[in-house]
């Protein structure tokens, strides 16, 4: 446990194949050196190990936010049609962003006759 400078979090052995990682601070308090440090020093070595340890949530944090960013890029083909949308929109916004210039240009009243015409087809075939 002497490498507290060089890991942000240390793993202690256990029974089990798996290691067990616990915070800085903690190794931290295990340390040889903390019961060696004075006062003014344990107050820096626990700065810094509260440091890593907040680098370690955060870059789990950044982990955890692009695996539901790539989860969400997928859509099953089951999925309901709002659903699917939605996910479109966040993949094409050029698209998108096409499409609602042209729906604006095209103006409500047309939009909702060719919508009249459309739903029906669209509905027979989702059966």
């Amino acid at each position: 446990m002497n490498n507290l400078a060089t890991s942000s979090a240390t793993a202690v052995p256990t029974h089990a194949e798996a290691p067990l990682v616990i915070s800085a601070v903690a190794a931290l308090e295990q340390d040889v050196r903390w019961q060696q440090a004075s006062e003014a020093e344990r107050v820096v070595l626990k700065r810094i190990a509260m440091q890593r340890d907040r680098w370690v949530a955060a870059k789990h944090a950044q982990q955890q936010a692009k695996a539901l960013r790539t989860q969400a890029d997928t859509v099953p083909a089951d999925a309901p049609l709002m659903e699917r949308l939605v996910v479109f929109a966040k993949l094409h916004p050029i698209a998108t962003a096409a499409v609602a210039g042209l729906a604006v240009m095209v103006g409500p009243r047309k939009l909702m006759r060719y919508g009249g015409l459309a739903l029906p087809l669209i509905s027979k075939l989702k059966r």
